[in-house]
């Protein structure tokens, strides 16, 4: 299925571009998100149109990436959760958590979706986490758990 994009999207395109993807991934993701549109003729004919106005709102976006990127780049957050006496956690640290630990120290609004643990965290110890915060931005953080036990 042939779409337009309307803004940059990591490994697949940047704005106005014309491509072919999957059905299912041009609905279910690129679509429903506005970041492209069903490619026809008269939707060509107005992205070419706001294609200036695009590229102005993702360089503010990217801006806005890079701030946020300079204040958590290489920083460590603390999240405490319970654990076993052998150091494993009950659960995992989902990205979930970790947006609301980023909101909590940093008052950073950051979309879980966002958020990509190197590895799974399922035990006491520090985690590196990849934040994609802009298609051409990205930021990596250390999240450290520790025990709720040890106060």
């Amino acid at each position: 299925m042939k779409v337009i994009l309307l803004e940059n999207v990591r490994k697949i395109g940047s704005i106005g571009d014309v491509i072919n993807v999957k059905r299912g991934f041009a609905r279910n993701y690129l679509i429903s998100k506005k970041k492209a549109l069903f490619a026809s003729k008269e939707n060509i004919k107005e992205v070419e149109k706001l294609k200036n106005e695009l590229s102005k709102k993702d360089q503010e976006k990217k801006k806005e990436a890079k701030s946020i990127n300079e204040k958590i780049q290489n920083k460590e957050y603390v999240v405490k959760k319970l654990a076993t006496e052998n150091k494993e956690l009950y659960g995992s640290v989902k990205p979930t958590e970790i947006a609301k630990t980023l909101n909590e120290f940093e008052k950073i609004e950051i979309n879980p979706s966002l958020i990509q643990p190197v590895k799974e965290i399922k035990s006491i110890g520090t985690f590196k986490v990849i934040l994609n915060l802009h298609p051409e931005v990205q930021s990596t953080i250390s999240i450290k758990v520790v025990s709720e036990d040890n106060k």
